[in-house]
């Protein structure tokens, strides 16, 4: 096949497109088996680092690696025939110069085959987002609350409360509207000023905590299904409780395994005669 052949899944470009249109749905994916799940459902997939938190068992993001997030993104684009895939860059792999950011960038695409890279930042990052996009690397950006900085933020809170945080995130959205990213994350946004930055940059936002009014959203797939438990944000909507009903299937299996009713005859191989 010639490289100009037609691609199936839903490009960076293609997400861009829909700015303005139908929501984008998105969600988090870290295996290969929710991957396939989601795909028929999902515009875009994004491996998200929160992964360090609800499948490592860690306090923050900040312990997630580049290999962490590379082996996971390719656990992802096994189980994906549909949705743009979009990789998240850990803290540390950017943040130090546009060069190294890059090189790590690369390793991303190249080893995992997603169609982009999402890094966390505003007006601070538009320079390096610029140097990516230049270079053909395609870029989603994050602003608002920015995970990756809650340790200097004073934790997980909602932002734009303040005159001075209300200027830098419009500072920011304008930003990063203009670096060349296809789309942005707005997260933990007071849902007057998403609404307000959504409608003033020509970039999709995707929103978490944010507006009705964003161009689409995106929650972590174990939140809405009930499978993370630790804490439930605010901006969180649960669709089922599927740690509840684990948690039963379980009890039930550990059961009949005590009470040697698992396994019966159908379970287990006959010797051929």
């Amino acid at each position: 096949m010639s490289a100009t052949g037609l691609q199936k899944r839903l490009t960076p470009t293609r997400i861009s497109a829909m700015k303005g249109g139908k929501p984008i749905v998105c969600l988090t994916a870290y295996t290969t088996p929710m991957a396939r799940l989601l795909d028929e459902h999902c515009d875009l997939l994004l491996v998200g680092d929160s992964l360090g938190m609800v499948l490592y068992g860690m306090e923050t993001t900040i312990g997630v690696t580049l290999d962490m997030m590379i082996a996971h993104g390719k656990a992802v684009m096994r189980g994906v025939t549909k949705a743009c895939v979009v990789v998240d860059m850990p803290f540390g792999s950017y943040q130090e110069s546009k060069e190294a950011a890059f090189r790590n960038a690369v390793r991303i695409l190249q080893e995992t085959g997603c169609d982009a890279v999402k890094l966390e930042g505003g007006e601070e990052m538009a320079e390096t987002i610029a140097f990516l996009t230049k270079r053909g690397i395609p870029v989603m950006g994050h602003i608002g609350l920015m995970p990756q900085q809650v340790q200097t933020a004073g934790g997980y809170r909602s932002v734009g409360h303040s005159e001075h945080e209300t200027s830098k995130i419009r500072r920011d959205a304008h930003a990063i509207g203009g670096s060349g990213a296809f789309a942005v994350v707005i997260e933990g946004t007071v849902e007057p000023l998403a609404r307000e930055v959504t409608s003033a940059i020509h970039i999709p936002s995707i929103g978490i905590g944010a507006s009705s009014a964003c161009d689409g959203q995106v929650l972590v797939s174990d939140d809405i299904l009930g499978l993370f438990n630790d804490f439930t944000p605010r901006f969180v909507k649960r669709y089922d409780e599927l740690g509840k009903r684990i948690a039963a299937a379980v009890s039930v299996y550990a059961d009949e395994v005590r009470s040697r009713k698992f396994p019966a005859a159908e379970h287990t191989f006959k010797r051929r005669s």
